[in-house]
């Protein structure tokens, strides 16, 4: 039986969807008019509610998409659709992420460009995502690689280099504490309104020479050059990021050793903005655990900086919150590698008296042992460092710090669960009230000491407590504090909060310690040691003082090298040092310039930019990426990104509003960096005036994933997906990988994230190839609630394919082609479950229920198939409710229904209001609380009314022949009747 000619199959959707999209483009249905710049036009932009709607740009890979990416893309484009429905002025785009590590790493491997690579996989991309129907304003499609793009990444670094904060300084909002113009700063110091600090104070600024400047200005910029510790690899020429590092301490890639080792980068002073970061999360419209984890990450606590003395003078300065258990010390933890180990070891030929054997870590001397496990520690990620089930490991320094408050002599360990990245990279060791401390005391024979008691029903201390020895682990809960005394300090029997403050208050004034705020957040490191990345727009005079490029010399394009592979050396040789790819181009690397003061000798600096550069503002170049003399118009940075007035929709209610993308869409895996870091750049873009917004993303929205199952075989290798034979049936299924045709082998099933490495992707060619764009779409967006992860099963697509089908049926003849509705009125039923539909999928579209709306359109949808005829107001109503999610069936339909316009700007369907009261609703009655009937009843009915009709029911008079005690009524839904 030959199939109609006009049935909508996955041939005729191709043909549909194509030439949609291609009339789109000819016709730029989706580009955005902008209020001023170079796209100016005002009229079409003025007068109308606007709406920025911007997903998280993916990184193009060389596999292309899988069919879990588009998730987020199509969300927001059905997002943007529903509202330029509703006469909105919507921006919608879409960018490459394109300096990718990959690309380099290919490019080392093959010697192809990076550049070439990474061009061929957009391609791909654009392809793909033009394929699915998406309606981005293609005009402002960006790639970071596009030395027009990076130009204005260079110009904001140079921003951020040329400014400080002033914590002083006041805000337009009354608050405390901006960024402001370095030369600024400059100009106070010179004409002495402010005075040097530090190791300068009490010098004048103009006796400082050039170096001294640089170097005294270096401790205020928001951007600025240091001595970091890294993850060093010799054997790969490359400083690795703590997730390329095994918990062996080796490289993912090659497995070679890794080292911790110093090396000055350029950081980002990040922590300058903490508390502004964590404060304004309460003015975003973001989901609240996304909110937790940036918190976290900032890590703000409140404690006590305190002051151990070494055996030399050393000043061991600790950070605590807990400065209330001072008393309780009983020995200290330095980071491994605490630039104070190695004056406290010393020459370290012997190990002092009241050394333990716990503590040596069998070395003959304190040297040989500090050494040797540096070496070890030098191996580990932080990660690794960090994990709490890990078992405790350290070495004694030979040397004793002096506690302040007690004059007690406490031991210097050195510890690989302390970071030099928190804190002060030492800490004071509480056993009795820390997990962590306990156990290493526990592990090393170090005395504990209890500090904190619990409490009797008085609040006084517990009375036949045997302390925390006895009970084998650390007291962490509220207490009293006990053995804490000294002659002029006496915390006994005082609660833990008042305790801290008595501490704080007695350190002051003895001069060893202050209280203070500390941040987990540590400064930004922002080098790489790589070729593919955006050049540092930054050059060093004579004197090793680093100055900004002006704009007139932006864009600083990358050279051609001949090699993108840095420098390697022997895997062991931890002193070795990264060589980076930019510094064989000589070239390129020592220039003549003329920044003001006559032609002089510069270096360019040789690392590049991180990743996260690009990223850190792409959002904004959408707005105005034609602009080559600004990074964008302060109009048009404020009709798309400024503030809201309390009744514009989608608004954080009232002055509160900060400002931003309406809209931001992405995976959660980016919601603690890529989130704080682009929002730390705005931050200082705002300070310095040129954004009006104070926020990047004023609604963010985590979605969830598409996952899919993945197969390994005996040996934990996964085996391609798609070549998976099933046997059997139910609970007895198994699962079988046959690549030979000889029996195969059984393999183990499980649910994992979609992709390459679990060779389980299903790309979306596959997807338009055997069923359309649109019945993807559709497939995707019905799969469940968007913030969930959702499995991906190939054989549920027909599902949306049918409902398609049967949208086309009730309007188009398969057979002829010709549209079968008629121009006759609506039926009251019909009329009713139209304007319900409506009422419904407009609140789904809205909240981004999208799963939801679907299948209120497949119920109405279900519902004309079964009229004799479908009436035209009836089938335009689905059509249009149809567009946002199906837009190409939706076009063709709409067009065929006699329309020349396109649907995209078509007014959405508004319900009826009297239409959604229902006529009839189901009353249930219930005699003593148990359901014994039910009525069907006007929706209108009055309590009497219903009362009456309860009490003339038979099961009712049957129940109550002694008579009534109570009728409980609850118009139109519910009687219950309690008889006597």
């Amino acid at each position: 039986m030959n199939e109609p000619l006009h049935r909508y199959t996955a041939e005729l959707a191709g043909q549909i969807e194509t030439a949609w999209q291609d009339r789109w483009e000819a016709e730029g249905t989706f580009q955005a008019p902008n209020p001023a710049g170079p796209w100016a036009e005002p009229d079409k932009a003025q007068g109308r509610e606007k709406l920025l709607v911007l997903d998280m740009f993916p990184y193009p890979s060389g596999s292309g998409l899988h069919v879990g990416h588009p998730l987020g893309y199509i969300a927001t484009d059905v997002f943007s659709r529903y509202n330029r429905m509703l006469g909105k002025n919507v921006l919608h785009a879409m960018g490459y992420d394109a300096f990718g590590l990959p690309a380099e790493q290919y490019a080392i491997e093959t010697g192809t460009h990076p550049r070439v690579t990474t061009e061929a996989n957009i391609v791909t991309y654009k392809r793909q995502l033009r394929r699915l129907g998406l309606d981005h304003d293609d005009r402002r499609s960006i790639k970071t690689i596009d030395p027009g793009y990076y130009k204005w990444t260079q110009w904001i670094f140079t921003q951020i280099f040329n400014a400080w904060y002033d914590p002083e300084a006041v805000r337009a909002d009354g608050g405390l504490g901006k960024a402001r113009p370095i030369s600024e700063l400059v100009d106070e110091l010179a004409n002495g309104s402010r005075e040097l600090v530090g190791d300068f104070a009490g010098r004048q600024w103009s006796e400082l020479s050039n170096k001294e400047q640089g170097d005294y200005l270096d401790g205020f910029r928001l951007t600025y050059a240091d001595e970091a510790p890294v993850n060093w690899a010799p054997g790969l020429g490359t400083v690795l990021a703590n997730e390329e590092v095994t918990n062996e301490g080796r490289s993912e890639r090659g497995n070679f050793p890794v080292f911790k080792a110093n090396l000055r980068q350029w950081k980002m002073r990040i922590t300058a903005y903490a508390d502004r970061l964590a404060e304004d999360l309460d003015r975003v419209e973001w989901p609240e655990n996304i909110k937790a984890l940036q918190r976290n990450w900032i890590g703000k606590s409140h404690g006590a900086r305190v002051h151990f003395t070494g055996p030399n003078g050393e000043d061991l300065e600790v950070f605590t919150t807990r400065p209330d258990t001072l008393f309780g010390a009983s020995f200290m933890v330095l980071a491994p590698e605490h630039p104070l180990v190695a004056s406290l070891v010393g020459e370290g030929t012997s190990w002092p008296e009241g050394t333990r054997d716990a503590w040596t870590g069998g070395a003959a001397t304190p040297k040989q042992a500090v050494e040797d496990y540096q070496r070890e520690a030098g191996r580990k990620s932080d990660v690794e460092r960090q994990m709490d089930d890990k078992t405790k490991t350290g070495v004694f320094t030979g040397a004793w710090a002096t506690n302040p408050v007690n004059g007690a002599k406490v031991p210097v360990f050195i510890a690989d669960y302390v970071l030099m990245g928190y804190g002060t990279g030492a800490i004071m060791a509480v056993p009795s009230g820390d997990d962590r401390d306990f156990e290493f005391a526990q592990a090393f024979d170090i005395d504990i000491i209890d500090v904190i008691s619990p409490v009797d029903g008085d609040g006084k201390a517990q009375a036949g407590w045997e302390g925390t020895v006895a009970d084998g682990k650390a007291f962490t809960g509220e207490g009293v504090l006990v053995n804490s005394a000294n002659d002029s300090l006496d915390l006994n029997g005082m609660s833990v909060t008042e305790s801290k403050q008595a501490m704080i208050a007695w350190l002051e004034q003895q001069g060893t310690g202050t209280g203070t705020v500390n941040y987990r957040m540590r400064d930004w490191l922002f080098s790489r040691q790589r070729y593919w990345g955006e050049p540092f727009p930054v050059v060093y005079d004579a004197d090793g003082v680093p100055h900004a490029l002006p704009e007139s010399m932006l864009p600083l394009e990358l050279p051609e090298v001949d090699d993108y592979s840095p420098r390697t050396f022997a895997p062991d040789d931890r002193d070795s040092r990264p060589e980076a790819p930019l510094a064989r181009a000589t070239e390129w690397v020592n220039i003549t310039l003329d920044l003001g003061d006559g032609p002089q000798q510069y270096r360019r600096e040789t690392n590049t930019m991180p990743q996260w550069a690009g990223s850190c503002w792409y959002y904004l170049r959408y707005l105005d990426p034609a602009n080559d003399q600004a990074f964008v118009d302060p109009a048009v940075e404020q009709y798309w990104m400024g503030k809201h007035d309390q009744a514009a929709a989608g608004a954080v209610s009232g002055s509160k509003d900060p400002g931003g993308v309406d809209l931001y869409v992405g995976g959660a895996e980016h919601a603690v960096l890529h989130l704080l870091y682009a929002r730390f750049w705005h931050k200082v873009l705002f300070d310095l005036g040129h954004v009006s917004s104070e926020e990047p993303f004023r609604k963010y929205f985590a979605q969830g994933m598409i996952q899919a199952y993945a197969y390994t075989d005996g040996r934990e290798v996964y085996v391609p997906a798609a070549e998976i034979e099933e046997r059997g049936e139910g609970k007895d299924t198994t699962y079988w990988y046959d690549p030979n045709g000889d029996g195969g082998e059984q393999v183990t099933r499980r649910a994992g994230k979609m992709g390459k490495s679990l060779k389980n992707a299903v790309s979306p060619d596959e997807m338009y190839e055997a069923y359309g764009a649109d019945t993807l779409r559709v497939y995707e967006m019905s799969m469940g609630p968007l913030d969930l992860s959702r499995p991906w099963e190939t054989r549920a697509v027909v599902g949306s394919q049918r409902f398609l089908q049967r949208l086309w049926r009730n309007i188009v003849d398969e057979q002829t082609g010709e549209v079968v509705v008629v121009d006759q009125p609506l039926d009251p039923q019909t009329e009713k479950a139209m304007h319900k539909t409506i009422d419904a999928v407009r609140k789904d579209y809205a909240t981004l229920g999208f799963n939801t709306g679907i299948a209120r359109l497949i119920e109405f949808n279900n519902a004309l198939t079964k009229l004799d005829a479908v009436p035209r107001e009836a089938a335009e109503a689905l059509v249009l409710m149809t567009a946002p999610v199906a837009p190409h069936i939706a076009e063709e339909l709409w067009k065929r229904l006699g329309h020349g316009e396109t649907i995209a700007y078509a007014p959405f369907p508004v319900a009826d209001q009297s239409k959604l009261v229902d006529d009839q609703v189901t009353c249930v009655l219930q005699i003593k609380g148990k359901v014994r009937a039910t009525l069907e009843v006007s929706a209108g009915i009055t309590e009497d009314e219903l009362k009456a009709l309860a009490l003339a029911h038979p099961k009712v008079v049957a129940a109550t022949e002694n008579g009534v005690r109570t009728v409980i009524v609850r118009a139109p839904k519910l009687v219950n009747v309690v008889p006597a």
